[in-house]
């Protein structure tokens, strides 16, 4: 309100207002009464000036005939300042092939649609250090151990059994302590036995780790008071525990966004068990011979007979996923992944070539093969965890992966 409409009282304000708002639905009427008027009417197509346009002259073409400006034949517009003379032509005037024509019309229709371009970087590439494959390696060879010490029992050799319990119970002393390390902090493993998720690798591997230790310590006390039924149904428990403990850790690797890793789910599990069943092997009939077994002994001769056959088993299943990666395997060729495993299979063919000139080398040269299984074990899980920052960094194969469209 204004000053002046003050003065003059509300009584005479009040009327202003409603004059005021009584012209403008006035005004506004009258603006749709134009408007409506406007689209009713037919549309007045007289010309401002002059008259009505039409159609401008011309002449039916003539075909070979001259263009303006330009030379007969276009012989002008058949190079250009970018290219060098001759060395740009029109395509030829032959007639296409009506077959390559129909071909190329069935892909235009029934072919799938090109995706959008890749723009990376997609994935976070994992950050896993030392701790981690050493961990797998040394977890590995204690699920292998307990399968020996199953094995030793069911065949009648206590002593063997007794002494492959020990071996996983060594084995698996620092595993703890490599996963304390990886994770940063102490409390972070505490506070991963406060829950238990079973569709977490990672949380189950946590109880399997503790579970195993568990019980292979008590297994191995029940030994040391003479209790052999105990300690065998423990190292029965064990061995079944061990199961998980040694294919837990490709399952987890299986089970990221990594292409390498996520491709590799079928045969990660069995390719780890077969490294945890050489390692177990390889690391009870060092213990003994160590121990004082004699050459010859069945449990000897059948332990190196296993060590053997679980590193062809090693190289095959690694082989066949390899071709069944396809583009994907570069990661296995690539940096220091490709050093890894090359030198793997290296150790591994030097092992069984030694397996195989025993004989003549005398139980040493079975020792150093038994040495470079083991070695070779070892690279393989640096090899596997290497590639995964290999493969994350390719931003066409991660895309692939998640469209679920990654040809093998």
């Amino acid at each position: 309100m204004t000053p002046a409409d003050a003065d003059r009282g509300p009584g005479e304000a009040s009327r202003n207002d409603r004059a005021a708002r009584a012209r403008a639905d006035a005004s506004r009427l009258e603006e749709q009464r134009r408007a409506a008027q406007v689209r009713g009417a037919e549309r007045d197509m007289t010309p401002a000036t002059g008259h009505g346009g039409g159609p401008a002259p011309w002449e039916r073409a003539v075909a070979d005939a001259s263009v303006a400006l330009h030379e007969r034949g276009g012989r002008d517009a058949r190079w250009s300042s970018l290219f060098e003379r001759g060395d740009t032509a029109y395509a030829s005037v032959a007639p296409a092939d009506p077959e390559r024509v129909a071909q190329a019309n069935r892909r235009g229709r029934c072919g799938k649609p090109p995706g959008p371009p890749v723009q990376g970087p997609m994935l976070k590439p994992p950050v896993w250090t030392w701790e981690v494959p050493l961990y797998f390696w040394t977890g590995g060879m204690a699920a292998g151990a307990s399968f020996v010490a199953l094995a030793c029992d069911l065949a009648g050799d206590e002593r063997s059994a007794r002494v492959a319990r020990r071996v996983a119970l060594g084995a698996l002393a620092p595993c703890p302590p490599l996963l304390i390390l990886d994770l940063g902090r102490p409390e972070r493993f505490y506070n991963m036995l406060r829950i238990f998720k079973p569709r977490s690798p990672m949380s189950t591997g946590a109880w399997c780790l503790s579970l195993f230790g568990a019980v292979a310590t008590a297994a191995v006390g029940a030994d040391l008071l003479g209790h052999r039924r105990t300690a065998k149904a423990l190292g029965a428990a064990n061995a079944v525990v061990g199961g998980y403990l040694g294919s837990y850790t490709g399952v987890l690797l299986a089970c990221t966004a990594v292409p390498v890793w996520a491709r590799s789910r079928l045969l990660l599990g069995p390719i780890f068990v077969s490294t945890a069943t050489l390692t177990g092997a390889s690391a009870t009939r060092l213990a003994l011979v160590a121990a004082g077994m004699p050459e010859g002994h069945p449990t000897r001769e059948a332990l190196g007979r296993v060590e053997g056959g679980a590193m062809v088993a090693e190289l095959l299943l690694s082989e066949i996923n390899e071709r069944r990666l396809g583009r994907l395997a570069h990661a296995f060729r690539d940096g220091r992944s490709g050093r890894w495993f090359s030198a793997a299979k290296w150790l591994a063919r030097t092992g069984m070539g030694l397996r195989l000139a025993r004989r003549r080398g005398g139980p040493w040269t079975h020792h150093v093969a038994s040495g470079c299984y083991m070695a070779a074990a070892l690279c393989f899980r640096y090899a596997w965890v290497q590639a995964g920052p290999i493969s994350a960094a390719d931003d066409e194969a991660v895309a692939q992966t998640a469209r679920g469209t990654a040809k093998p």
